[in-house]
Formats: structure tokens, C-alpha cells, sequence
């Protein structure tokens, strides 16, 4: 893997963050995006991740761009690869969550997730699929979630789009294959970053308590099982979702 190119889609923070040290770690250039949210600095954070990015070695090129932008992100993914020659990985990595119940759910609430979470991932697929094609080469991992297979309550939208990110996983798969791009996706469960500390304490007791092992995954649990399905040893899987839960969807 050393010297190619990830793109990290939502690679300032969190578990898109792990990811790319996780990357760097073995010699991948990291290219990501990110967007400005309400409340919190994620430019300073970006650059943050840059610093400890670079720290490892390898090259890095960030940028502010909306994944649903499809001409945003084309012009994203022509510019990081003239900066860092190429692109060999692909992480969809960006996705948001508007709990609510169904009928309180409003419609911004619905698109803004099914448009990020889904459409940005196609957005970003559909960029850097004429390089994969071309050079008959290339990884591709989407991040979808535990609760497209074991929803609760109050996530129909974030269900359901992580639930189509596994369609478009399985499709994008049998349209690359002859090009020999493998198209995965990770399903975690409940992941010990910053968006943990929003839910409610009894919310995370119960996926504790709930889960075979006892507890919630470490960024880095799930960033290895990534790095892992854009390694040679791979090779031969495509087409998969792979739950990297602690057994949670096995639990009561």
C-alpha cells in the first residue's frame, strides 16, 4: 500500500480521522474533505488532522467540499489527484444523523440524510470511478452501520440510507468488478468518538451491555478492518458487509 492514495470522504474528525492515520500509518497519501458544522470548528480541526497526517510521512491534501455537490466533488477529487498522483482507495466515510420519530420527522430532516449519507457516497464513487476503470485497479469501502440491519427507534432516515449504502455497495460492486475494483462495505456499531457523548448515557449502558464483548469499538477497531479491505490480503472480497460491532447485533 505504500505510496498510493485514499480518499476519505468526512476525514476531519472522528472516525474518518482514524482512518486516515490508520492509512498513514502504512505509507498512503490521504486526500479529504470536510464541511463546516453548527457549533464546532471543524477547520481547526482539519487542520489538526493534517499536522498528524503529515506527521507520519506521507502527503496530504484537505479541502471544504459537500459531498451532495456532485461538481464540487468532481473538481475535488481532479485536483487531489494532480497533488498527490492519483487515487487507488475510496472511503465514504461522511455521513450525518436528524434523529426523530417518523411522523415528526420533517422533510429537510429526511433529505438532508438520505442526500448526504447516499447520494454523497455516489457522488463520490462516481468521481473516481474513470481512474479505478482506467487503471484496472481500486478499493472501495463504504461506511455503513449496524442499524441498517437492527434499527431502533427514531432513525427511519439514518436507517434507511445506511441500509441503501449497502444496495449501492453490493450494485457498485458487480458494475467494477471487471475492472478489478473491489466495492465493500463496514458496518459498525457504536464507536467511542465524539458523537457518542451526544446520545444519552443509558443509550450507551444498553449497546455495552448488549454486545458480546462488553463494549463499544475504539475509531481504531473499525479503521484497521478498513485499511484491511484495501489490502492485497482482500483480494478476493467484494461485494460484502462486514459488521465490526463487538457482536452487538448478536446481543438481546
Amino acid at each position: 500500500m505504500n505510496g498510493k492514495v485514499v480518499m476519505i470522504s468526512g476525514g476531519a474528525t472522528g472516525l474518518g480521522r482514524a482512518i486516515g492515520l490508520e492509512f498513514a500509518r502504512r505509507g498512503v497519501h490521504v486526500a479529504f474533505n470536510y464541511v463546516e458544522l453548527p457549533g464546532r470548528d471543524i477547520l481547526e480541526q482539519a487542520l489538526l488532522t493534517e499536522t498528524a497526517l503529515r506527521a507520519q510521512g506521507v502527503r496530504v491534501f484537505s479541502e471544504r467540499c459537500d459531498v451532495r455537490q456532485r461538481d464540487d466533488m468532481e473538481a475535488f477529487v481532479e485536483t487531489f489527484q494532480a497533488e498527490l498522483g492519483g487515487v487507488h482507495f475510496l472511503v465514504n466515510n461522511a455521513g450525518i444523523a436528524h434523529d426523530g420519530a417518523l411522523w415528526r420527522l420533517s422533510d429537510d430532516a429526511w433529505h438532508e440524510v438520505l442526500e448526504t449519507n447516499v447520494t454523497g457516497a455516489f457522488n463520490c464513487t462516481r468521481a473516481v470511478a474513470p481512474a479505478m476503470r482506467a487503471q484496472r485497479y481500486g478499493k472501495i469501502v463504504n461506511i455503513a452501520s449496524h442499524l441498517a440491519l437492527r434499527p431502533g427507534f427514531g432513525i427511519s432516515n439514518y436507517a434507511t440510507s445506511k441500509a441503501a449504502l449497502i444496495g449501492l455497495t453490493r450494485s457498485t460492486a458487480v458494475e467494477l468488478g471487471a475492472s478489478n475494483v473491489n466495492v465493500n462495505a463496514v458496518a459498525p456499531g457504536f464507536i467511542r468518538t465524539e458523537a457518542l457523548t451526544k446520545l444519552p448515557p443509558e443509550v450507551l449502558e444498553r449497546a455495552e451491555k448488549s454486545a458480546i464483548l462488553g463494549r463499544v469499538a475504539e475509531p481504531e477497531d473499525v479503521a484497521r478492518v478498513v485499511v484491511f479491505l484495501c489490502s492485497d490480503d482482500a483480494r478476493h472480497v467484494t461485494g460484502q458487509v462486514i459488521l465490526v460491532d463487538g457482536g452487538l447485533t448478536l446481543g438481546s
